[in-house]
């Protein structure tokens, strides 16, 4: 099973995919893709799509899983995760990926074992995981724990 992690945000989008395999799993690949904050909205939200639906048509996973959406004080910040968050799914549905949803404290108990990890803990977490991989930005490494996370609470189908 190759699972594709995503941790969707408007100014970097981390992905993350993994091999699972029982309960074994596996690095494939990671990456981010970064915007320009200066472009305009519509031409950022294009990237997005377009350029996670390169990392679908390269490693063809069999399904994806996202952090769920969580709210922020400032509400243009929480409007344009979500937007963010809408083209990276639009580009799962027109591959016809499956998306599963886990909220982040789930992600973080999954692979640290505390839901209120750091980064920094969830980054080392996945070298010990995820052995081999290269220095993974704090986007990507958090995309790879949505995958494990994923791997470990979804069922196979």
């Amino acid at each position: 099973m190759i699972i594709l992690g995503l941790d969707p945000s408007l100014s970097c989008t981390g992905w993350g995919v993994i091999r699972a395999e029982g309960s074994r799993i596996a690095h494939v690949a990671n990456g981010q893709v970064k915007t320009d904050a200066k472009a305009p909205m519509a031409e950022r939200l294009a990237q997005l799509q377009r350029e996670l639906a390169g990392v679908i048509a390269t490693h063809r996973p069999d399904r994806a899983a996202a952090e769920e959406v969580f709210l922020n004080k400032n509400p243009q910040s929480t409007l344009k995760l979500a937007q963010a968050r809408g083209a990276v799914l639009a580009a799962c549905g027109t591959a016809g990926l499956a998306v599963n949803e886990h909220a982040a404290r789930l992600v973080k108990k999954s692979v640290v074992g505390t839901g209120g990890a750091d980064k920094a803990q969830v980054q080392a977490m996945i070298k010990v995981l995820l052995p081999g991989v290269q220095a993974a930005g704090a986007d990507a490494a958090d995309a790879l724990a949505v995958a494990i996370a994923d791997a470990h609470l979804t069922p196979s189908y």
